[in-house]
Formats: structure tokens, sequence, C-alpha cells
């Protein structure tokens, strides 16, 4: 068997890097290592009369970390194993057969750190937060916005109905739900013309730029006709869930170059990241979404309703060290420096209610999309009001007053915290 362990190697920029976190299973953490290195790469169960020496100097990667006591491991794998531009691929590599192997109890990618190279095999956003805020002309402030709800259930009709309550209101954003896609009781196509008309409706009432991200998650091809309708129509967004969907299918949304945002769901994600001793972390995602070229991802509110401490939600706004392209810097996951490669705009979104709304800037800081669901539409006097209360939550945010104080001179962010209260 090769020997992958090397704890003096010093990684080069030609090599990807993985952070795992290992249980091995009825042998010693160094062949569990051995075995992951081996196994994501050249090698495999046993010695091959055809391995030769050339493959195992230039492709053999390196287990250059081993710390026991937390489980952890560190490889360093040659760029040439990977094609660029060919995400599926690398996964495979990093994350496919790995955790079958039955010497291994549990097994979690942490993080990825690419090369160069396979950084500018991708495009990454096509307008990224600053293309976002010249969109809707808002510099500094938190953006904020809902998701039409009951999640499915509504006719076309009633669906724009309730976006343009919310946009009246005083939201930037309405967004379809993860799993409302073209339904008997609400066609894609017919909600697509009417929510866009309601769009259209709003702006001119309000005088404010309003956004409507439809969720085109389908079939491939079908995804992609629905992406062109939208754009046909009038449309600036186009939502995707990018992990039921596939890495493949948001390559082969964003490459078709559609001059649409990107707005990535992560619906399903919990599959992957919920247990952290196997699986694979949302920070990994995180990284995997933006280099294939989303432009807005949602990555939890650490303070609603889905599972998620804080700390594992500043973890991907705001990484200690970041490790992409070995910097060594303290910079946001999502905006950090990946050479053309744009900043990406942070979507909290899980069980917000406006009393939230200071503890989750508090927390995340202003560069964030925030969405309320329930939290506007739960509102005792409708859509509208509720609406109109998340706009005077981040109104006293931004200029530094207390929810309870502000409420006292604008009713419905009043009303809103006499009902969920205030974090």
């Amino acid at each position: 068997m090769l020997d992958y362990i090397n704890l003096k190697y010093k990684p080069k920029k030609t090599d990807l890097v993985c952070e795992f976190y290992v249980e091995a299973n009825g042998v010693s953490f160094e062949e569990s290592a051995e075995n992951i290195a081996g196994e994501s790469s050249i090698g495999t169960w046993t010695d091959l009369s055809t391995m030769n020496e050339k493959i195992a100097h230039q492709l053999k990667p390196k287990v250059f970390y081993l710390n026991e006591k937390e489980n952890i491991i560190k490889v360093a794998y040659p760029e040439e194993l990977f094609e660029p531009g060919n995400m599926p691929q690398i996964l495979s590599s990093i994350a496919g057969n790995i955790y079958g192997m039955k010497i291994l109890k549990n097994l979690r990618l942490e993080d990825i750190t690419f090369t160069k190279k396979l950084l500018e095999s991708f495009p990454g956003p096509e307008f990224g937060i600053a293309g976002i805020r010249k969109l809707l002309k808002e510099k500094d402030r938190p953006l904020i916005g809902t998701i039409v709800k009951p999640k499915v259930g509504l006719n076309e009709k009633q669906h724009a109905d309730i976006a343009y309550e919310a946009w009246v209101g005083g939201l930037d954003i309405v967004k379809d739900d993860e799993n409302l896609s073209s339904m008997s009781f609400n066609n894609f196509y017919e909600r697509i013309r009417q929510t866009l008309k309601a769009r259209d409706m709003a702006e001119v009432k309000t005088g404010h730029k309003k956004i409507y991200m439809p969720n085109v998650t389908s079939e491939t091809m079908e995804m992609l006709k629905r992406a062109r309708f939208v754009k046909a129509n009038g449309g600036e967004y186009v939502m995707i869930d990018i992990l039921t969907a596939g890495y493949a299918s948001l390559q082969t949304l964003r490459n078709a170059n559609l001059g649409l945002v990107i707005h990535a769901h992560r619906a399903g994600h919990a599959a992957l990241t919920r247990n952290h001793q196997h699986g694979i972390s949302m920070l990994a995602i995180a990284k995997i979404a933006r280099l294939i070229g989303v432009d807005q991802l949602h990555i939890g509110t650490a303070v609603g309703k889905m599972d998620g401490a804080a700390i594992e939600v500043e973890a991907i706004k705001n990484e200690i060290e970041a490790k992409f392209v070995h910097e060594k810097k303290k910079q946001h996951i999502l905006e950090q420096k990946w050479g053309n490669i744009k900043p990406v705009f942070a979507v909290c979104s899980g069980g917000l209610h406006p009393g939230m709304t200071a503890e989750l800037v508090k927390i995340m800081g202003k560069n964030i999309i925030a969405q309320y669901g329930g939290g506007c539409h739960g509102h005792p006097d409708g859509t509208r009001a509720g609406a109109t209360s998340i706009q005077q939550a981040v109104e006293a945010v931004m200029k530094k007053k207390s929810l309870p104080e502000y409420a006292k001179t604008h009713e419905e962010l009043a009303k809103a915290l006499e009902l969920w209260g205030c974090l």
C-alpha cells in the first residue's frame, strides 16, 4: 500500500486541500487517514500491479496534518486529479466513495481550499453583492423580503396579490418557497405573468425597485425553459434549490448566462450538515455554491427556527481564518477576495420576525438579505402591516434605536412585538 502520510509536507499552491473530521472503525486513526487519501485519489483496498512510479509521484495526495484528539486530518491533493470547471467530478473524488468505507464510523468534509487554476475554471456570481445593491439602489442597509405563505396551496392570483401587499408594505423582495414549482393549482408560467405584473404595479405605487424570485427548480431542460420565460417577461431573478437540483444543474443554469440574479436555496442541506460528525459542512457547501456562481445563498439565521447555532452561521459569514487559495486573512467566507470571483449575498431566513431584527444584524452585520415568512404574513393586521413592521424594525436598527423605543411611534412594529416579543 502507498504511504500517503507525510507530516513534513507543506501544501503547494497547486494543491487542493481538504479538512476532514474522521472517526475510525476498527483500525488506527492513521490507517483511516491513509485509506481516505487513497480511495479519494489513485488508491484502492489493495496493492496494484498497474500502479507505476510516475502515477504515484505525480498524483499521490499527502496527509500532512493528523490530530487524533480532535479527529481532524488534512489532505493535499495535486490539482491534476480534478477536471477544471467540473464540480461533480471534484466532489465525486473528495466526497464520494470514501463515505462508504467500512473502516470509517463517521466522516465529515469540513472545508475545501481550491487552487487558483480550479478557481479560474468557474465563473462565480454574475452580479454578487455590488450588482444586487446597484439593482435595488440600496447601498448600505440590510435588504428585506418575504416568502409567500402558505408555501403551497395558493392559486396564481392569490400568490400575486400577497406579493403585491408585501411590496407595497415596504419589502424589497418576494420569493417562492422551496417546494413551489408548477402545480395543478398554481401553474408556473401563469404565476410568473401575474406576479411580475403585481411587481410592476407595486413599483409604480411605491416609487421603489421591487424584486420577485421565482423558483425554477426542475429537470434541467425545463429549468432553463422556465428561467428564459422569466427573463422574457421582465424578471430579473431566479431561485434554485441547489442541493436537490444538483451541482451540475446549478452549473447549467449559471453557464447559460441569462443575465438573471441566481438566488440559492439550500433545501436538503441538513441531510448533509446537521450531524457534526458525518456529512459535509455548510461552510464547504457555501464555498462550492459561490464558486459555481450563485449571487445569494441561504446560510441560516442563528436566531430563527432552523437548527444551527449562531457560531455555525457566523462560520460561513465570518470565518476566523480564511483558507481559500491559501490566504490567511480575517474575512467573510462569502466576501473573501477570490481573484475575479465576486462576493455572495448572505441570506438569512427561517423563523424570523421583526423582534429578532436587531439581534440578527448584531450577529450577521448589515450585508445580509433578511427574509421573514410567517413573521410577515402572521402579523395581526395582515401581510401589508407585517411588511411595514419589518421595514420599521430595520429603520430602527439603522437609526441605532431600540425596537421597543421605535415601536412607541410605529403601530405596525408595536403590534408585531406584542405578538412575538423582542430578542
